[in-house]
Formats: structure tokens, sequence, C-alpha cells
């Protein structure tokens, strides 16, 4: 959706290997009040960008099974299969 406002948008490129860039939306209330110049606000939002990849630490922030290896996935499969393979037999289903 396309609306009539327009944005003032800062793009910060990254030397980093898992991110191209990160942009920033720039509050109208900044550059009318307070009167910020562009260096301060990039400055600011090099901050901020490098603040974010600090706090993360580069570990991934997802649920604990997507942080598992993918070998412990096959092993827990194949297990699961072979219990109810045996299942099946002992129970003569």
């Amino acid at each position: 959706m396309v609306k009539g406002v327009s944005h003032r948008v800062i793009v910060v490129k990254s030397p980093d290997k898992y991110f191209e860039e990160a942009i920033f939306v720039i509050r109208e209330d900044v550059l009318q009040a307070r009167g910020a110049d562009s260096a301060s606000v990039m400055r600011q939002a090099r901050r901020a960008a490098n603040e974010y990849v600090k706090k993360r630490g580069g570990k991934p922030q997802g649920r604990s099974l997507e942080r598992l290896p993918a070998p412990l996935f096959a092993a827990a499969g194949a297990a699961a299969t072979g219990i109810a393979w045996l299942a099946m037999h002992l129970y003569h289903l």
C-alpha cells in the first residue's frame, strides 16, 4: 500500500558478512525541532546498527529446535522410525 506521506530515510551500508544494509526512517521532529545535522544523524544511525549487532552477539535468536544440528534431527527421525517399526511387529499391527 502506498500512502501520501514522505519520510526521510538513511541507508547505512554494512561491512558485516550477514547484513547488506540497514535502513533507518528519520523522525520528523528530530530534523525540524532539534535541528540535527546530517553528520550527527549518520553517527546515531551507525551507533544504533552497531548496538543491535552487539546485542545479538551473532547467536541465533530462534526457538531451541532451530539451533539443533541437522544430524541430530536425522538421528531422532531414525529412532522414531525404529520405535514405530518395533511396536508394529511386537503388537502385530
